[in-house]
């Protein structure tokens, strides 16, 4: 076998066809695709332990390890799938190696996002047997979809972005290719094998063949928030786009006041947004939100005197909150698959389900504290996990908004009953309401574990948030 490549990785995400194309390339003689490899939940496949004698266990203490075993694995050109929010720690080796075949998998994400939505209904990711498969419709929810949206097109520039800088061409195909049998034997020739496909793999169905507007139960509601969008950013996910900034449609205007609110996740976004919609007598559901770029800045160019305004968390609060909240108490909100890996891989000391009256204070302090521990190793990168914005640092995500648009005002948590109203007052209202308070913390609120050795412990994991927005001691805040 006679290649340019020593392996190859196919950079996709759920619901692409990522399973299909992966079946096909494996029916190639001297290919070998193994899953998800660095999916920080599972190796490889959900059902796996290791791939090529390397467990999760090793793979997660040194992601190089099990990289190096795909590529010097003898006899076959090794591969593995690679989603956005795989284990980041092995993406630059992989992106500036040019012995690496890079094969770039797309869909409309539209698509997607519907077939990914019914699946979570029905729990059937995939379909070998057509006579089991499980109907189902979706419930399509504009931000969500805008949220969605924006991820993938924030990975597909960053990946065309860093192989134009590196002078390296990859193999981009389409959802709609897999079916081209040529396509697929094309991409085999550019990979340096001889091995040709005689016909695609038939053990996988497709699931929902229908239109996309009889997929979702509010097909008038998704054609209307469609309209606002800009159509190449959902027909073309974005080879070609200009790099975006941060996540525009979580940005909130105001019905009637100027305002535009940029959310630091893990702060207090629930009570900005009332007070937002307290503020001009509306209801929250009448604030603009999940805008495109092209909308918001048609409302700044429109709104002479705007003013963009974010509000920060004292770190340690912020950090509790997203405990409680992303791990610790099960239910909406809860990030479960991080939550049972850092129980299974962490040790994280907390119940398999939300807390009961058999778990104390102390029990409670103690789980915080080793949340705090894995903080420390995720945010320095050392951790197959995401760094996900609700525990990010507040100073990095803020910086991330010039890409757009800066704020104007930086608050802090507790001067909002003084700092909102205020601002408000330039806007002429003359008696504006009073922003409430964040709620404690359940099943125990901050207050209750506080103490100098966790405030010590979040000042030397957040030390730049604490330099930057001026935090001193959480009791003196």
């Amino acid at each position: 076998m006679s290649s340019s490549f020593d392996y190859f990785v196919v950079f996709a995400e759920m619901r692409t066809g990522s399973n299909f194309l992966e079946t096909n390339l494996n029916a190639l003689e001297g290919i070998s695709c193994f899953g998800e490899a660095f999916n920080p939940h599972f190796i490889g496949y959900p059902n796996k332990t290791e791939i090529l004698e390397i467990s999760q266990a090793m793979r997660d203490a040194d992601p190089q390890c099990l990289l190096d075993a795909i590529r010097n694995a003898r006899g076959i050109l090794g591969g593995f799938r690679y989603f956005h929010d795989h284990d980041p720690r092995i993406l630059e080796t992989v992106m500036t190696d040019p012995r690496c075949a890079k094969i770039i998998l797309t869909r409309n994400p539209l698509d997607s996002y519907v077939s990914w939505k019914i699946a979570k209904e029905t729990g059937q990711w995939k379909l070998t047997n057509i006579k089991k498969r499980k109907e189902a419709q979706a419930r399509f929810d504009a931000e969500e979809f805008a949220r969605h949206v924006e991820e993938l097109q924030d990975f597909q520039v960053f990946l065309l972005n860093s192989l134009q800088r590196s002078g390296q061409t990859p193999f981009y195909i389409a959802y709609e290719d897999l079916q081209d049998l040529r396509v697929l034997n094309g991409l085999a020739k550019w990979l340096g094998v001889t091995a040709r496909l005689e016909g695609l793999d038939d053990s996988l169905k497709r699931q929902n063949p229908s239109p996309v507007t009889s997929k979702v139960i509010n097909a008038q509601e998704m054609i209307e928030a469609l309209s606002g969008l800009d159509r190449f950013n959902l027909t073309r996910t974005p080879n070609f786009e200009p790099r975006r900034g941060p996540a525009v449609p979580t940005y909130v205007i105001g019905a009637v006041t100027p305002l535009m609110y940029l959310p630091t996740r893990g702060g207090p976004e629930d009570q900005v947004i009332r007070w937002m919609a307290d503020l001009d007598g509306v209801i929250e559901a009448a604030l603009g939100t999940g805008l495109n770029q092209k909308q918001v800045r048609q409302w700044l160019k429109g709104n002479e005197g705007h003013r963009c305004f974010t509000v920060v968390r004292h770190p340690l609060a912020r950090a509790h909150s997203a405990f409680c909240h992303r791990i610790l108490n099960k239910g909406p909100g809860c990030y479960t698959k991080i939550r049972n890996t850092l129980r299974r891989q962490f040790s994280l000391p907390i119940p398999e389900d939300t807390p009961g009256v058999d778990y104390g204070r102390a029990d409670h302090r103690a789980a915080f504290e080793a949340f705090l521990e894995f903080l420390r190793m995720n945010l320095a990168g050392q951790t197959a996990i995401r760094i996900d914005g609700s525990w990010c640092s507040q100073a990095q995500a803020i910086a991330s908004f010039s890409d757009f648009v800066s704020p104007d005002v930086i608050l802090r948590e507790n001067e909002m009953a003084e700092a909102l109203p205020a601002l408000a007052k330039r806007f002429g209202h003359a008696e504006p309401p009073v922003p409430a308070m964040a709620a404690p913390d359940t099943p125990f609120a901050l207050a209750d574990i506080y103490d100098d050795a966790l405030e010590a412990l979040a000042a030397d994991i957040y030390q730049r948030d604490y330099v930057v927005f001026g935090f001193g001691p959480w009791r003196k805040a």
